[in-house]
């Protein structure tokens, strides 16, 4: 094998061989579950595609980190933790059904963390051919207030991503 050739299959991913990485970024809503229905009947190429449905866990917002509101009693941060651990594992076996069902080459990737940087981060470990995400559509205003995962992935992804929109 040539020096090319292996450069080549190291871009390719984890042991996945010639396939392309997808990442899908999944986590839970409607528009995520649109986005992968969409890439499944159009995209989707299962001679070449390894899907990465990839889920991003952020505690921050259920913990109401930073803020005056965050609660001092470790035995309810304990509990919250716990819940969202929890809600995690759920998750994990719903994105492994969509797997098995579709019959689709793939994988499951939880991880924690900020979901727009996590997201990008993940596509380039993985060395991603592109990111599939779902988005809820608010306004400019509702975007620059709330922020949103899909406008920060856009802007900050070194691969092609695909929007899905209901």
């Amino acid at each position: 094998m040539n020096s090319e050739s292996e450069c080549v299959m190291a871009n390719i991913g984890p042991n996945i061989g010639e396939r392309r990485n997808v990442i899908i970024a999944m986590d839970g809503s409607d528009y995520a579950e649109g986005a992968f229905k969409w890439y499944m009947d159009h995209v989707h190429r299962a001679d070449e595609d390894h899907a990465i449905l990839l889920n991003v866990t952020d505690h921050r917002h259920s913990l109401t980190h930073g803020s005056a509101w965050m609660t001092a009693d470790p035995k309810l941060v304990e509990h919250a933790v716990h819940e969202e651990e929890k809600k995690a594992r759920e998750m994990e076996k719903k994105l492994e059904g969509y797997l098995i069902e579709t019959g689709i080459e793939g994988q499951v990737v939880m991880v924690k963390g900020d979901p727009g940087p996590t997201v990008t981060k993940v596509a380039e470990e993985y060395n991603a051919a592109y990111i599939v995400t779902g988005t809820r559509g608010h306004g400019k205003i509702r975007r620059t207030i709330l922020g949103s995962v899909s406008d920060y992935v856009v802007h900050h992804s070194a691969v092609p991503v695909l929007i899905y929109r209901q």
